[in-house]
């Protein structure tokens, strides 16, 4: 029997973890010496690799500016975690859409602009390691929208594309699934608005867990 492996973005899309991100990246940004960024802007490129989120961010500042604030962002995030002030709570109903889809025979997987010591501690915090059959990660492959991180949760799980289903909440996670031959779904209490979601391909877009369930489903 074909494995169904549905492959789902964190930040936006299992966790909210948008003040955490904020917070580390106006750190990194004073330290760097780089005006600070509006947090509607940040937020526009969570799901992407920090050294990409940064050429977004800053495309005109010299590369090694750039670097040191990418190695400030690593700093100030791991610092916040050990303290215990990262907050990154589950959205609703997402916990049990994992238990349900596992329970119901689907592989399951993230692929994340976040690094694997990040991803990892995440889904830890909340229990659902056991639940992930593949854990791809920044460090790893290129950013997002380049397939490499879905191709590779693919591989792992012994999946195939058409049986296949990537779930984000940016353009970037739509498109990755897009190069890959993967279909996708949107999320709408993410980052970017559902009609930008649908524009770069996703074939709908769920407002509650429940509306996911039916939409992996097929």
């Amino acid at each position: 029997m074909s494995v169904r492996l549905a492959v789902f973005d964190c930040d936006g899309t299992l966790v909210d973890g948008q003040g955490a991100v904020c917070e580390a990246m106006e750190t990194a940004f004073a330290e760097a010496g780089l005006p600070t960024p509006d947090r509607h802007d940040i937020r526009q490129i969570v799901g992407l690799s920090l050294p990409m989120a940064l050429r977004h961010l800053v495309p005109d500042a010299p590369a090694e500016q750039r670097a040191h604030a990418v190695e400030a962002y690593k700093t100030a995030f791991r610092s916040a975690r050990e303290a215990g002030q990262v907050s990154e709570p589950l959205y609703p109903g997402i916990a049990d859409l994992l238990r349900e889809l596992k329970a119901d025979g689907w592989a399951l997987a993230v692929a994340t602009g976040k690094s694997d010591r990040g991803l990892r501690a995440c889904v830890a915090t909340h229990g659902l390691t056991d639940l992930f059959d593949s854990l791809q990660a920044a460090d790893f492959h290129p950013s997002k929208p380049a397939p490499e991180m879905l191709l590779a949760a693919l591989d792992e799980c012994l999946a195939e594309p058409a049986n296949s289903v990537m779930i984000g909440d940016t353009i970037y996670d739509i498109e990755m699934a897009a190069a890959a031959g993967v279909r996708s779904i949107g999320v709408g209490w993410g980052y970017h608005p559902p009609d930008t979601l649908l524009s770069a391909g996703a074939v709908g877009v769920a407002n509650t867990a429940a509306e996911l369930r039916t939409m992996i489903d097929g």
